[in-house]
């Protein structure tokens, strides 16, 4: 069910399912972006650091955050366009073979003037492991309808 501005209230909250990252989705995010960081694609490398073994991309891991939230199919907000990202921040590393789903809670509605949608809405948004880690936090600004 997709929902207008006016039919959005503070506190909708939205639960997306789960997806695992891959090693495939590493080195296919490394290819398009061209971050050829070893600290995402060296096991050689990343073995004697903290985290021992290669982690995603944060840019990657944002871009899977908003790809879960379009994905979310139920009451989810007619979605004009991304309107932007606040207070962006890898808070936890996630390793290849970590499962992720994405939390996120209308916290402010504005109402705009615009040619094709009615509002902006402000999700504070997180992006959690399956074993309750979070491994990325932002608010989410979307145009609506």
């Amino acid at each position: 069910m997709s929902l207008r501005f006016a039919d959005l209230e503070v506190g909708h909250e939205v639960i997306t399912h789960s997806r695992t990252i891959t090693e495939a989705d590493v080195r296919n995010f490394a290819g398009v972006s061209g971050d050829f960081n070893p600290l995402h694609l060296s096991e050689e490398h990343t073995a004697d650091t903290d985290f021992g073994e290669p982690i995603a991309h944060g840019a990657l891991l944002f871009a899977v955050t908003s790809g879960l939230l379009w994905q979310y199919r139920h009451e989810r907000p007619d979605v004009v366009a991304f309107y932007g990202v606040d207070s962006l921040r890898f808070t936890s590393p996630v390793t290849m073979g970590t499962s992720v789903h994405a939390e996120s809670t209308l916290v402010e509605k504005t109402p705009k003037d615009h040619p094709v949608g009615n509002g902006v809405v402000r999700y504070e948004t997180q992006l959690l492991t399956d074993d309750g880690e979070v491994a990325l936090s932002c608010e989410m600004l979307t145009l609506v309808e």
